[in-house]
């Protein structure tokens, strides 16, 4: 695969996301530190790789309504692999082979719902039930991760997370990993619960992340409430 400068793809003033999205984060696109992450991205793509492809890069606002958002997992960056980023934390396009954090996240899901490990690493079924995927930065360069931190993507996405936390009630907040866990602050928690455990990279993943239980217990918090339990499967 070709990992030479790709050609500049336009950074539209007001992504394809989803309605209710865009009425909260209008203020976000018009500030001037988004402005100056749009040049930056132009910058970036000039002159090297980036993932994911422009038309993803909101995909999870696209995917999750905002009136419609039951749980909140959050991830740092996207995969910074050919082929894998498609606007998800930790999801890949199916067919793709499931990177170490993936495969963790489906150990444990087998072991907590006693279900068949998904074979598809492709999370937009979780999306479409009301899982925002998140992740704290939403680009990336290729082979490099963490190069678009401190750009203002963490600005935008902190937004993301204070209007869901101002605007609903009950939500499930999963905070894996300590990078996750700092968003707590954003977070109102008499209003909302969280749910914390280590990364499940395999640095960590064997020291709680697998264990955790956190899809039957995200099951039970929002049918406590009333509400329809995720269908985990894939």
């Amino acid at each position: 695969m070709n990992e030479g400068p790709q050609q500049t793809e336009n950074v539209d003033v007001r992504p394809d996301i989803e309605p209710g999205w865009a009425d909260v984060l209008t203020p976000e696109f018009r500030a001037p530190y988004f402005n100056d992450l749009k040049r930056f991205l132009v910058e970036e793509r000039a002159k090297h790789r980036v993932f994911p492809k422009g038309q993803d890069i909101f995909r999870a606002f696209a995917l999750t309504p905002f009136d419609q958002v039951r749980v909140v997992l959050l991830g740092q960056d996207p995969y910074h692999g050919p082929g894998q980023a498609h606007g998800l934390c930790f999801s890949v396009p199916d067919g793709t082979p499931h990177p170490p954090s993936l495969d963790n996240i489906f150990k444990e899901l087998e072991r907590d719902l006693a279900m068949p490990r998904p074979t598809s690493g492709d999370l937009s079924p979780w999306a479409r039930q009301g899982v925002l995927l998140l992740n704290a930065t939403l680009t990336v360069r290729a082979h490099a991760a963490g190069s678009h931190q401190g750009r203002g993507w963490e600005t935008f996405t902190d937004a993301a997370i204070r209007n869901l936390s101002r605007s609903h009630e009950g939500l499930v907040f999963l905070l894996w990993g300590r990078h996750a866990q700092r968003k707590e602050a954003l977070i109102d928690t008499d209003r909302h619960y969280v749910l914390r455990a280590p990364h499940p990279s395999p640095l960590s993943a064997h020291r709680g992340f697998i264990g955790c239980g956190h899809f039957s217990a995200t099951n039970e918090l929002l049918q406590a409430r009333g509400g329809q339990a995720i269908d985990w499967s894939l």
